[in-house]
């Protein structure tokens, strides 16, 4: 068994290899089977089980990674989305919401001209961050101090415009920081908030489905990875939830091991903890 899952996983990844070789052209599933001499329906099963997603989502993570790589090598925004195999620049636009944060011209800035606001408030569960953009929540953390916490934030965006909320603050940002401490607290459950985070294609099926666990309850990285159909995944869930960067809102602390044990936490395993139980005694 040993034997056949390792032959499985390097014909998985000979298909990877050319995928990333032709990023710039149609990868039609037959095609792609045809490669490991595969039907194209066992060829499918065997490429998500191995590499966690369809090879449509490889591709597009991989054109992704290539085109911040080249935004951030200051070649330019055109040069970068077309040599990061994009048909046009339009197409990258419709979906930089979603996939970058912001649009690509200001990634290739490292944020410049991108404004985050933040606050920061002390909860039950320590001192907390947070930072929004004009679209949405942009990052919630704890941490010990506010300097640790603000640097944090302006790690992936060194240009952008980081600053501290205006007193007074905005009535927007101002309503989800009370929503957000009102779920701390316990007076509600849900706290459904806009975000403005990146995400590649299995992180997205990880967080949405953490976003489904009821308050109050736990499931088992393997069990995450099950549900979204991904059995052999259970690392790679794990390091979706430690790569979440707006903390219970994207609920990675109702993840543990299959063992029972907390597993890892970004934010310490003691606030895992903490909201854990604040949760478990509220339901």
């Amino acid at each position: 068994m040993e034997t056949h899952t390792t032959s499985l996983a390097e014909r998985m990844r000979e298909v990877c290899r050319h995928i990333e070789s032709h990023s710039d052209e149609p990868l039609p599933l037959a095609e792609l089977a045809a490669i490991v001499q595969m039907s194209r329906f066992h060829f499918a099963r065997s490429f998500k089980s191995v590499v966690g997603v369809s090879p449509k989502q490889y591709a597009a993570e991989f054109r992704l990674r290539r085109l911040k790589r080249g935004l951030r090598s200051g070649d330019g925004v055109d040069a970068a989305v077309y040599d990061a195999g994009y048909g046009s620049s339009s197409r990258v636009y419709e979906n930089a919401a979603t996939r970058l944060g912001m649009t690509p011209a200001q990634y290739r800035r490292a944020g410049a001209g991108v404004t985050i606001s933040y606050a920061t408030l002390q909860t039950p569960a320590g001192l907390m961050l947070i930072g929004a953009t004009d679209r949405g929540i942009c990052f919630v953390g704890f941490g010990d101090s506010a300097d640790e916490l603000l640097a944090q934030l302006r790690a992936e965006y060194r240009h952008a415009d980081v600053e501290a909320m205006r007193d007074p603050e905005h009535p927007q940002f101002r309503a989800w920081i009370d929503a957000i401490a009102r779920h701390l607290s316990g007076e509600s459950q849900n706290v459904e908030l806009p975000l403005d985070v990146a995400a590649t294609a299995f992180q997205m099926r990880v967080w949405q489905y953490l976003q489904s666990i009821p308050y109050g309850e736990l499931r088992s990285y393997g069990e995450v990875a099950a549900a979204i159909g991904q059995p052999t995944a259970s690392r790679a869930v794990a390091q979706a939830c430690a790569s979440n960067p707006v903390a219970f809102m994207i609920p990675c602390h109702r993840v543990i091991r299959g063992n029972g044990d907390l597993g890892g936490y970004r934010w310490g395993l003691s606030r895992k903890r903490a909201l854990i139980d604040r949760e478990r005694a509220n339901v």
